[in-house]
């Protein structure tokens, strides 16, 4: 196919019709593209030509984000969906449905529904949501799979990427950050490590969230007195980098999130942000959802039920009375504690 394509690159067209329609269309995909020349004309011309019974979907790594975003002549012919690791929903065969207004009555969904999908739940914790390593269940794979799939994006997308020629101190990083997980970040600390000024720390944080490596979360500080309001909340793709259950579990939980809010957001849902609450004497609460910039919902991870912390019931009062739940990975756990509280396995919360 690529030899085909930099000899004639419009060969598609004429295949494209001997495929039966689905539902009265045609749909071509093309993956990684970006990487050939003409690539934006190309689809132009497809869309602008047979656009009306043909559809198309185009795949690829951050460097066609970043491709996209300079000079978009395909400007008004496409909606952008972000591809996450796969999640407990998406494993376990069911799609994500629009929520309702009220976070309490999509709560109310989870505890009506009394399924726990401990065993899918399990293989995403130890084998993480990349298709191939969580597929394959094997240990050895795995961390073969993990070592050169991290090697190569450093390698090759940094590289591509950015104009960073000291990769091996991101490399440096990633073996520094897993430790960081589930704190907000403090700069400060990795340039003591790294031996890099706070300017060239922040750039290597930047460009992992470029490659995909990695990606951060706000603090929320509207209403909530003496909050933090400059560290961020840094999280894996891959949460299987982790090694402390609890911060591996909430990283989990982070990605479970921030995949469920974007889809939300990109099928038109609504805005949906994910922020974090924390105050100056170390008083946290993990995830705040906010739906067109208004607070939604409250979460807090834990590895077992437990006792619903102060803190949190201020913060969820300050904030207007929304819902708090507390996702927790033991099993058989839903409760409904008191108006607006709730305590909600991970295996029944996202299944």
């Amino acid at each position: 196919t690529r030899d085909r394509y930099i000899a004639d690159y419009h060969f598609f067209v004429r295949e494209l019709y001997n495929v039966t329609p689905s539902k009265g269309r045609r749909w071509l995909c093309m993956d990684e593209v970006h990487k050939y020349p003409k690539w934006k004309n190309v689809l132009k011309d497809f869309f602008d030509s047979f656009g009306e019974e043909n559809g198309f979907i185009v795949t690829g790594s951050a460097r066609l984000d970043m491709m996209r975003k300079s000079g978009d002549s395909l400007a008004g012919r496409y909606f952008t969906f972000r591809l996450n690791p796969v999640t407990l929903r998406e494993l376990t065969g069911k799609s994500s449905l629009e929520p309702p207004a009220d976070a309490d009555d999509w709560i109310m969904q989870k505890l009506d529904n009394p399924t726990y999908k401990e065993k899918e739940l399990s293989a995403l914790l130890r084998f993480s949501g990349f298709p191939e390593p969580l597929l394959s269940t094997s240990v050895r794979f795995h961390n073969k799979w993990r070592t050169d799939y991290v090697d190569r994006l450093i390698r090759e997308d940094m590289r591509d990427l950015t104009r960073i020629q000291e990769l091996e101190n991101i490399a440096t990083l990633m073996h520094l950050l897993p430790s960081k997980i589930a704190s907000p970040l403090s700069i400060n600390s990795l340039t003591a490590d790294i031996k890099c000024s706070f300017a060239t720390v922040s750039n290597y944080l930047k460009a992992m969230e470029l490659g995909y490596l990695i990606f951060r979360i706000l603090p929320y500080s509207k209403k909530i007195a003496r909050s933090i309001t400059k560290e961020n909340k840094v999280y894996f793709f891959d949460w299987t980098k982790i090694n402390d259950p609890a911060a591996q579990f909430e990283n989990y939980i982070a990605v479970e999130l921030k995949t469920l809010l974007e889809f939300w957001t990109d099928a038109g849902i609504g805005n949906f942000d994910l922020h974090f609450l924390r105050d100056r004497d170390g008083r946290e609460t993990d995830f705040l959802i906010l739906r067109d910039k208004e607070p939604w919902l409250m979460i807090e991870a834990k590895l077992s039920r437990s006792t619903i912390d102060y803190h949190h019931l201020k913060n969820r009062n300050t904030l207007g009375g929304i819902p708090f739940v507390q996702v927790v990975r033991q099993e058989n756990v839903a409760e409904k504690r008191e108006d607006g509280l709730y305590q909600i396995s991970a295996s029944r919360f996202f299944a």
